[in-house]
């Protein structure tokens, strides 16, 4: 396989776009398939809070830029609990209409992302995402997997979504023995295809937000032990590494998608 930023018709062989952490960005993402065979999407579909713009996103919607500016700036600097007291303060004001608020906000992000997708469509989910949403909006070219395997022009993709554990309280955030299982369920593949990254110091870091997020011991344990020919993820926006080799592995950040607009191809 051979890997090339995305742009131009393809001309030979298959050819496969992947994408990460779309957060909200339905323009570009209406034309992310073109010239390829298929899309790969490894989740974050819903902007909740957009780290560099913070007037966008369900959080500014909900409570205004000004606290939006004020949780950014907390979390930023690791004062989580007084970012989460924050947001219960916040929320008490909408009481229990907090998680039909939340829910209502999602789906609308969720009817343009989907309706957005180019048929073949794979896809796993992100932390930020709501997978019981999933089954509504996914149409007949979308197919979702979750510690799940497809062929795909000859070669074998293999797919884990979702997070795990972390002060942040992401929607999809599941214990490490549980993300483990589902790696070990994928097995050997050509493409290992996950939201996050695997435990890396250089992949785990964001430059941007300052601190290091989670990535995935026992996703680092299968690339030695299998030697995929890629590994793919998104999660961490501003790596301090897109991309590094682990053994006969090419591990790649795709997750710049929101800002970028521009997915990533495999060509073979």
């Amino acid at each position: 396989m051979a890997s090339t930023p995305a742009r131009g018709p393809r001309t030979r062989g298959t050819r496969v776009h992947v994408i990460s952490d779309v957060h909200g960005n339905a323009r570009d993402l209406a034309r992310a398939g073109e010239g390829a065979d298929a899309l790969i999407c490894l989740g974050d579909l819903v902007l909740f809070l957009d780290y560099a713009d913070h007037s966008r996103g369900i959080f500014p919607d909900l409570f205004g830029a000004e606290n939006a500016d004020r949780i950014v700036e907390l979390r930023t600097a690791r004062r989580f609990e007084e970012a989460r007291a924050l947001g219960r303060r916040l929320w008490a004001g909408i009481g229990a209409d907090r998680d039909a608020a939340i829910e209502q906000a999602v789906r609308r992000q969720y009817a343009e992302m989907f309706a957005a997708f180019p048929t073949p469509t794979y896809a796993t989910y992100g932390n930020v995402d709501m997978p019981p949403l999933w089954r509504e909006y996914a149409g007949p070219g979308t197919t979702v997997l979750d510690g799940e395997r497809v062929e795909i022009g000859g070669r074998v993709f293999g797919f884990v979504g979702g997070g795990l554990r972390t002060p942040m309280r992401t929607p999809y955030e599941i214990d490490d023995e549980e993300y483990a299982a589902k790696i070990e369920a994928v097995g050997e593949v050509d493409v290992l295809c996950t939201h996050i990254p695997p435990e890396v110091p250089e992949l785990v870091y964001d430059t941007v937000a300052r601190r290091f997020e989670r990535g995935s011991r026992a996703l680092l344990a299968a690339i030695k032990r299998t030697r995929p020919r890629y590994s793919l993820f998104g999660h961490v926006h501003q790596p301090l590494a897109r991309r590094m080799r682990i053994g006969a592995t090419e591990c790649v950040n795709v997750g710049h998608f929101a800002g970028t607009g521009r997915p990533w191809a495999l060509e073979w």
